[in-house]
């Protein structure tokens, strides 16, 4: 039997045993402080050399204008973009997979499913709200590659999550 909305996803001896969305408050962090301070900063220097530009007359102080949304971009994104991200993600756990699915402005509906094996690594952290990881992977920036952690963080329950985790791991053997 197919879980009404998973049609055509899970497999036929799939069955679902836990949905839920992540806690979407703010959390502040040391790294979040340094890129708000860093875009404030960027942004006041864009906003001073518009202002000297503008005293000589004419638009050319324009071309500031993007130097100072970028810089609030920085600022402001530093902040949100994680709690956005989190508001818009959804978590579930079947008997063979973890699903993550998210709807995000401007890169629309995505579901991605990493399957839990005797071999995955598991990674609990303990807290109100907790987080369990259970894949990374290996993202390209600007700067070369970094590991990113994958999991369903900031829910509730995370105990009893992570012993449903460790079961569909102890059943795949």
């Amino acid at each position: 039997m197919t879980t009404p909305g998973w049609e055509g996803i899970l497999d036929d001896d799939e069955q679902i045993l836990w949905q839920d969305r992540p806690d979407g408050r703010v959390i502040w962090r040391v790294g979040n402080v340094m890129g708000l301070l860093f875009g404030l900063f960027f942004a006041g220097i864009a906003l001073v050399w518009m202002v000297l530009a503008a005293s000589g007359g004419g638009f050319f102080w324009m071309f500031g204008l993007i130097h100072f949304f970028v810089g609030l971009g920085v600022a402001f994104g530093s902040i949100y973009w994680n709690a956005i991200r989190r508001r818009n993600s959804w978590y579930t756990l079947t008997n063979k997979r973890a699903f993550i699915a998210s709807q995000l402005p401007l890169a629309g509906k995505k579901l991605k499913s990493w399957p839990i094996t005797a071999g995955t690594v598991l990674e609990f952290r303990d807290g109100d709200p907790a987080t369990i990881y259970f894949a990374n992977e290996i993202r390209r920036n600007g700067n070369g590659t970094r590991k990113v952690n994958i999991g369903f963080e900031r829910i509730k329950d995370g105990r009893e999550v992570y012993q449903k985790l460790r079961d569909v791991q102890k059943s795949a053997t």
